[in-house]
């Protein structure tokens, strides 16, 4: 039986394998080397964050303006909650972009909560409505939006469930770092348009002449 001895060369490239044997005519040792194909990883899949286009993005500040809260707080809000993926499904059963739970889908209107403008849509509602009900708390709001309003009533503030407490820390992080929003330049205003000038008649006079006719001049 002939002996085989490798040997793996590292080197720029695909790795090379080094084969030692004897050669069965001559006797003597001969190396052989071969060059190995690179398996390469396949790609990795994209992260439901690449859902997030100019498209999207237009959309979540249209409807947060719609609803007069904060594009920054629904972008936010959609970040931990599905990080942009609209197909997202919860173990819990919430659906979408803003992982609406069928009741509160219903409740603000939602009829398709897999599609992206109407998800958005009734979770900018339901913050609204949780922002009026705590005069502005975006903390408790959240709470509310993540653990239910009866959740803040009994402990009359933010639960102390680990998941809901960390779940409005995650908001609010990402609320501070948000890039504000451009600012707009005011538009230029025209200049003042000139009005006419008033044109000035003179005044009509009344005169008789000597016959005693009654006649009306402006001279």
């Amino acid at each position: 039986m002939l002996g085989i001895a490798t040997a793996v060369l590292e080197g720029a490239g695909a790795p090379a394998v080094s084969v030692v044997r004897i050669d069965p005519r001559t006797g003597r040792l001969v190396r052989t080397t071969l060059r190995t194909l690179v398996r390469t990883e396949p790609a990795a899949a994209s992260t439901p964050s690449a859902h997030l286009n100019e498209t999207l993005a237009d959309t979540v500040t249209r409807i947060a303006q719609q609803n007069r809260i904060s594009p920054r707080l629904v972008h936010s809000v959609i970040r931990v909650e599905s990080n942009y993926d609209p197909n997202a499904v919860s173990p819990k059963g919430a659906q979408g972009l803003m992982q609406l739970i069928p009741s509160t889908a219903r409740r603000f209107g939602v009829s398709d909560a897999f599609d992206p403008a109407d998800n958005i849509q009734g979770g900018a509602r339901y913050l609204k409505y949780l922002l009026g009900i705590y005069q502005g708390d975006e903390s408790l709001a959240l709470a509310a939006y993540n653990a239910g309003e009866g959740a803040v009533s009994r402990y009359g503030g933010v639960p102390p469930f680990p998941e809901t407490r960390d779940y409005v820390a995650k908001v609010r992080r990402r609320l501070a770092n948000a890039p504000a929003p451009p600012v707009t330049e005011p538009a230029a205003t025209a200049p003042p348009v000139a009005e006419p000038p008033v044109p000035v008649y003179n005044p009509i006079r009344e005169a008789v002449d000597a016959n005693g006719r009654i006649y009306y001049t402006s001279q």
